[in-house]
């Protein structure tokens, strides 16, 4: 991650989520500024690096607005272990339900899957080679005469061999060529597959919670011994599952597990959504849900304040993990939450509904932009989709009337408009609007297709 945010300046982070999110300056602002400062931090003297702790962030806004895609985006671009998880899924510790721990332990396990897939990028050339003598042997086992090796084995392709086991070798030479040329990946080959022996140990008691079974799974699978097993594939097949197979043993994995800890505690970001779910009335009473939400957030405070957490991974302290929490707060007020909670989220921020202008530019500037999306997917059938600019407005401006009048949803309610718009072409294509054909997208055509939606409030809202 330090590689990454060591030449990205808070202006040009703001500029990477400009290209898929439209406006929230404010917000976009501060959560380039809250990774930077993890760069800032990483690069201080040893004993202050220790003090710093990241400014976590409560967005505040309306569904569809953007919050849970700038949290996201920010993940990306620091190359950074990311979770999201909603605050409404946890329980109070003494009932049934997720504890508030689990999300620093999904918060590691995705460390460990972004540092595996960094160190496979590692080994690939030596992968590779592996499972292509593997994918060779299955094809031309090779014919070795007591105490010969192949190491030092040269030959005249001009010449007859002299024996099989030149012969062998020749033949092995082109079959490798060929396999490296792609042209052999339909062929049906018999390879062995390592796996473990499965446990299917299932453990219920008192202290028995999800990482211990995690663990014990580990541990038990760990001590049984590993089976082959012979199967027929495809040698495009083959090689994928061989490449897993051999790049795990190139791989040493209490490096990765030391490596994710470390990056998990220094630049993991958890995005807390649903947060005013958990807030309680504050009306005073003895009793009910408010009890157990309050109890969620006092669970939540040490994880948020820092703690260390177990995992099967490791210890992992959460002083330096960046959490971003989110929610609509239509009912409940940040202030609902207990004082120390939000003590621990000094960074607010108030994110806008959007306006008509703000679903126009959705439709037209992201490089994910739905209208770019759908061009690829007929694109795939061989079929040119374009829209007008006029078209966007109108869509934009439907959209935007259906929000107002029905429930504002934010950018989500263009995707069902999207979608009323242009299922008859999704599901006319390649049966009656055949390869080659160009579909352009009109302001009439748009009248025509969703003026209904707009006139029958009850329809747009069993619709929509």
């Amino acid at each position: 991650m330090q590689d990454q945010l060591s030449y990205l300046t808070p202006k040009q982070i703001v500029a990477e989520l400009d290209k898929y999110i439209v406006g929230q300056k404010d917000a976009k602002r501060n959560v380039a500024i809250a990774l930077r400062n993890r760069w800032r931090r990483m690069n201080t003297n040893t004993d202050m690096r220790q003090e710093i702790v990241p400014n976590n962030i409560l967005m505040i806004g309306a569904t569809g607005v953007g919050k849970t895609e700038i949290a996201r985006r920010l993940a990306k671009i620091a190359d950074a272990p990311f979770t999201k998880v909603e605050a409404s899924k946890f329980t109070e510790v003494g009932y049934v339900g997720r504890d508030v721990e689990s999300m620093v332990r999904d918060l590691v396990e995705q460390a460990v899957h972004l540092v595996k897939a960094n160190k496979k990028e590692g080994v690939k050339a030596r992968a590779n080679q592996a499972v292509e003598d593997i994918i060779l042997d299955a094809l031309i086992p090779p014919v070795r005469k007591a105490g010969s090796s192949s190491s030092g084995f040269s030959y005249d392709n001009n010449t007859m061999p002299d024996n099989d086991e030149e012969l062998n070798e020749r033949t092995r030479e082109r079959f490798r060529e060929k396999i490296r040329n792609g042209e052999m990946e339909d062929r049906k080959i018999e390879i062995s597959i390592q796996h473990s022996a499965g446990s299917n140990v299932g453990m219920v008691g008192p202290g028995i919670d999800e990482m211990t079974m995690a663990n014990l799974q580990e541990m038990i699978g760990g001590m049984l011994p590993k089976k082959t097993k012979k199967r027929k594939v495809t040698i495009g097949e083959a090689r994928k599952i061989l490449f897993e197979e051999e790049s795990a043993k190139l791989i040493d994995m209490d490096e990765v597990k030391e490596e994710a800890i470390r990056k998990a505690e220094d630049s993991g970001i958890i995005f807390i959504d649903e947060i005013d779910k958990i807030a309680t009335s504050r009306k005073g009473g003895g009793g009910g849900p408010d009890v157990s939400r309050e109890g969620v957030q006092r669970d939540l405070l040490p994880i948020v304040e820092g703690s260390t957490v177990n995992t099967k991974y490791g210890v992992i302290n959460t002083d330096h993990v960046l959490f971003i929490a989110a929610g609509a707060f239509h009912i409940s007020k940040p202030s609902d939450l207990i004082p120390e909670l939000q003590g621990r989220f000094p960074i607010r921020v108030e994110l806008q509904s959007l306006t008509k202008d703000d679903f126009y530019h959705i439709l037209k500037e992201p490089k994910n932009a739905l209208t770019k999306q759908y061009e690829s997917l007929l694109m795939a059938e061989g079929v040119e989709l374009t829209f007008q600019d006029e078209a966007l407005a109108k869509i934009a401006e439907i959209a935007f009337h259906i929000n107002s009048e029905v429930e504002n949803i934010g950018a989500r309610r263009l995707h069902t408009v999207m979608s009323h718009l242009l299922n008859d072409f999704l599901f006319d294509i390649p049966d009656v609007i055949s390869a080659n054909a160009k579909i352009v997208i009109t302001p009439e055509l748009v009248d025509q297709r969703l003026s209904s939606l707009v006139k029958n409030r009850d329809l747009s809202q069993y619709i929509l």
